[in-house]
C-alpha cells in the first residue's frame, strides 16, 4: 500500500451492492484507506470474487459474502462471517437497491414490495443486527437519491430512498448514545464506465449539465470520497444529516 496515513487502519467495513458501479468504488476506496473490506451481492458471485481480489492487491484483508437483503437470515449470517473473519464492525454501508423504474401504472404490489425490502427492510436489517458487534467510533452510512426529492413519474425505487432518510434520523437517536452515527449520501446524477447509451441519455435528460451549477455530473469517485470522509474520523461529530452530492443541482 502507499506509503501515507491510513485514517481507515484496523476498521471493519461491509458494503452492501458492491460488485459494480457505485459500490465497487466505495470498497476500492475504504481499502485505500486501510479498511478490511466485506463484498457482499445477493449473486453475482463471479464479479464478488473479482471485487475481493482486486481489494486483497491493495493489501488489505477482503472476503466476499452472497446474502439476499430481503432475508433476515442471509444478512444474519452476513453478520456472523463478518465477525467471524475480524471480530467487529465498524462501518456499514448501504448500496444496494432494486432498480424498479415502473410507472405508477405499471408497478405490481409485489414489486412495489420488494423495491423497500431491498432497501429500507435491508437497511434496517442490517443495522439492527450490525450495530451489536459496532465499536463506539462506527458508521453506518445508507445511500439515498436525488429522485427522492425532486420526484419521478416511478414511485417505487424514490419513496424507498426517502424512507431511508426516515431511517437515518431515526437510527442516528437510538444508535448515538453507543458512539455509532448514522448519515445519508444522496447522490444527484453519477455517471460510470460502464453506463450504456441508454442510462447515460436517460441520466443527462434529467439533469443536464446547464442546470447544475458545477456544470458537469457526478462519478463514481465522488461518492466514494465523500462516504471515505463521511466515516473517518475527521466527520466524527456528523451524525442523523442527509449530505447531498449533486452538484448544487437544487439550486440550478
Amino acid at each position: 500500500m502507499a506509503d501515507r496515513p491510513l485514517p481507515l487502519a484496523g476498521k471493519v467495513a461491509i458494503v452492501t451492492g458492491s460488485t459494480r458501479r457505485i459500490g465497487r468504488q466505495i470498497v476500492k476506496r475504504l481499502a485505500a484507506d486501510g479498511a478490511a473490506i466485506v463484498v457482499t451481492t445477493r449473486q453475482a458471485k463471479d464479479a464478488m470474487d473479482e471485487t475481493v481480489a482486486e481489494i486483497k492487491k491493495i493489501g488489505v484483508p477482503a472476503i466476499g459474502h452472497l446474502a439476499d437483503l430481503t432475508k433476515e437470515e442471509d444478512v444474519k449470517g452476513l453478520i456472523d462471517a463478518t465477525v467471524k473473519a475480524f471480530g467487529h464492525i465498524d462501518i456499514i454501508v448501504h448500496n444496494a437497491v432494486d432498480r424498479n423504474h415502473d410507472s405508477l401504472e405499471e408497478v405490481t404490489l409485489e414489486a412495489w414490495r420488494h423495491t423497500f425490502a431491498v432497501v429500507v427492510d435491508g437497511g434496517m436489517l442490517l443495522a439492527k443486527h450490525g450495530a451489536p458487534h459496532m465499536r463506539p467510533g462506527g458508521s453506518i452510512i445508507y445511500l439515498g437519491g436525488g429522485a427522492a426529492f425532486t420526484g419521478v413519474a416511478r414511485p417505487a425505487q424514490p419513496t424507498a430512498k426517502m424512507a431511508l432518510v426516515g431511517l437515518t434520523r431515526s437510527l442516528a437517536s437510538a444508535l448515538g448514545p453507543k458512539g455509532i452515527r448514522v448519515n445519508c449520501i444522496s447522490p444527484g446524477r453519477i455517471e460510470a464506465v460502464e453506463d450504456g447509451p441508454e442510462r447515460l441519455q436517460m441520466l443527462r435528460g434529467g439533469r443536464p449539465d446547464d442546470k447544475i451549477p458545477l456544470r458537469r455530473a457526478g462519478d463514481i469517485h465522488d461518492i466514494a470520497d465523500a462516504i471515505a470522509s463521511v466515516v473517518s474520523d475527521d466527520m466524527r461529530y456528523v451524525t442523523a444529516h442527509t449530505i447531498h452530492l449533486t452538484g448544487g443541482y437544487y439550486v440550478g
